[in-house]
């Protein structure tokens, strides 16, 4: 079975997540949108028992001092449907990692309670005679993010949140060692390998010498190592520069420019040099006074999806923040 466990504030509290959407609403024009009331959900799944879901309810997914919860089977039913409002849902798209729903399921296991699954859901009911195209920019632009998010109108009509059937493993062995160089490029495209040909023949050359094939995860490893965000080719490769006053050669380009320049300047300093630790851990260390050094990690890539820079590919903030903690002993952030 599977059922949702939706939670709202109390009359007496103010519904924040619902100004915060009526007033982007207004700042996008979207005049037809007059009301926003907003609540979360959980979808659980497994539990036959709807006395369960309520003590589930009460003691783990809901503030009952400032919360209430409806607990309900879906699918939804006909006479749930609100004639005089509009209920957009926003749920994760299958595959993307709800954390506060496996962090639910783990502390339902804790307990004993055992589910098949969890996921969670926020829902947005709006003014009836809201336009629809009102609707799909405040949908887009405030309710949810694209990437990683999916809107569902009206009632759920869910029968399971389970996600096809249990993982089988399949060992997938790519037969590299007879590919000519064409194969090996369209290997490198199609298998999202993203390597030169060079770099494919060295592998290649690689796995003759041991007298087998990779597997795809042996693949993808290398390719992960050997990728630009992890291993900074472009930085520390080979260049040859040339202009009209210069002709420039590096066999590095990071350590016999930056990292040159910054040993040079350390080594000049003597005594007074104000670098701890450069070049050498996840963050670079500098002295602010006798007793305290600080640690500064300038991440180079907030990004690299383009698509989602948070929920789930970003290192900008998090890699700020992850890499002082795994320098020397762990910095604490400020």
């Amino acid at each position: 079975m599977l059922w949702e466990v939706e939670i709202s504030p109390v009359a007496s509290e103010v519904n924040r997540e619902a100004e915060r959407v009526l007033a982007e609403a207004r700042n996008l024009g979207t005049d037809s949108i007059k009301t926003v009331h907003a609540t979360r959900s959980f979808l659980v799944e497994g539990p036959q028992d709807a006395m369960l879901l309520e003590q589930i309810a009460h003691n783990l997914l809901a503030d009952t001092v400032v919360e209430n919860f409806t607990v309900r089977q879906l699918p939804a039913t006909e006479n749930e449907n609100d004639e005089n409002n509009l209920l957009l849902n926003v749920l994760f798209k299958p595959g993307v990692t709800d954390n506060v729903a496996a962090s639910t399921q783990k502390a339902l296991a804790s307990q004993g309670i055992d589910v098949t699954a969890v996921s969670t859901c926020r829902k947005y009911t709006f003014n009836n005679d809201a336009k629809q195209e009102d609707l799909g920019l405040v949908s887009k632009r405030v309710l949810a993010n694209d990437a990683i998010e999916q809107i569902v109108q009206g009632p759920l009509q869910l029968n399971t949140i389970g996600l096809g059937s249990e993982y089988e493993f399949d060992l997938i062995t790519v037969p590299i060692r007879e590919m000519s160089d064409g194969d090996l490029e369209k290997l490198s495209k199609e298998g999202q390998l993203y390597l030169s040909l060079v770099e494919m023949q060295t592998i290649q050359k690689q796995f003759q010498e041991l007298d087998r094939d990779p597997t795809d995860i042996e693949l993808e490893t290398i390719a992960q190592t050997w990728s630009e965000h992890c291993s900074h080719k472009t930085l520390a490769g080979r260049i040859h520069y040339v202009d009209d006053q210069r002709d420039l050669h590096f066999e590095n380009m990071l350590k016999e420019t930056i990292f040159a320049a910054t040993m040079n300047i350390r080594k000049k300093l003597g005594e007074e040099d104000w670098c701890v630790s450069v070049f050498a851990d996840n963050a670079g260390i500098v002295k602010f006074d006798e007793k305290q050094n600080v640690c500064i990690k300038v991440e180079t890539h907030n990004h690299p999806s383009a698509l989602e820079p948070y929920g789930g590919a970003n290192t900008g903030l998090g890699g700020v923040i992850r890499d002082p903690l795994g320098t020397g002993l762990g910095a604490k952030p400020v």
